[in-house]
């Protein structure tokens, strides 16, 4: 998901980390039970999951490898499954699955608020673009997106309250959407920028507006979205000028 020059779109590893700061529920699934978690109120559950390196040895001598898969055998699997949801009424609302994948160190309990010690497998990333696995160094070095637990007030604040601003920000769209649009409505915001959802007819496409230059802290969120909107407007009168 990059792109050449200075990179416009979050790496799978923010993307995956940014699914899990905004997420407000998780499927989990250990011992072939599998049990809904509905109390995460936007916490991110990062900050619950201790995730451990896997490795042969396991922190043990190389005399104590067999021993270490053996009792690794025996530890129980868990999956952790977050959907991450359009906040706005656009077609196809799944915009991502995030799976962590691993072996528990320590008791897992919905209704505990201890930390769970995970040893960790691989993070699965499914988006409309394909199936993407992050390791657990990509995922320790990633940090969520400053505006990922106010994204959805903020689209639906845009949408609902401000509608003809996403009309206007169609303006910056590159080519001209064309008369099978029905309706555009914004499906996305991070840091580096907003994401439309153009619907037609049939089927859909999203188009990206970048900011001049990505966010660092959710307060300079009104400035960006300000600079798209003073560009759309002079994109707009520039398109009234004669030939």
């Amino acid at each position: 998901m990059h792109m050449s020059g200075a990179r416009r779109t979050p790496t799978d590893a923010e993307l995956i980390r940014s699914v899990l700061a905004a997420a407000h529920s998780m499927t989990v699934v250990t011992d072939g039970l599998r049990s809904e978690v509905r109390h995460l109120d936007g916490s991110d559950p990062m900050g619950r999951l201790h995730l451990h390196p896997s490795g042969p040895d396991g922190g043990h001598g190389r005399g104590h490898r067999h021993g270490h898969e053996r009792e690794r055998e025996h530890r129980p699997a868990i999956r952790l499954e977050f959907t991450d949801i359009a906040p706005t009424p656009v077609r196809d609302r799944v915009r991502a699955r995030v799976t962590l994948l691993g072996r528990l160190l320590t008791p897992y309990s919905d209704e505990s608020a201890d930390s769970t010690c995970m040893e960790f497998g691989q993070a699965v990333l499914e988006t409309s673009r394909g199936v993407a696995y992050t390791g657990l160094e990509e995922l320790d070095a990633a940090v969520p997106d400053p505006l990922a637990p106010f994204e959805a007030g903020m689209l639906t604040h845009l949408q609902d309250d401000h509608p003809d601003l996403v009309t206007l920000l169609l303006r910056l769209v590159r080519p001209l959407p064309t008369t099978a649009m029905v309706r555009a409505l914004p499906v996305a915001l991070d840091r580096y920028g907003i994401t439309l959802r153009l619907e037609e007819r049939r089927g859909h496409h999203d188009v990206r507006l970048p900011f001049p230059s990505p966010l660092d802290h959710v307060e300079q969120s009104g400035a960006q979205i300000q600079a798209l909107i003073s560009a759309a407007r002079r994109r707009s009168h520039h398109n009234t000028l004669p030939a």
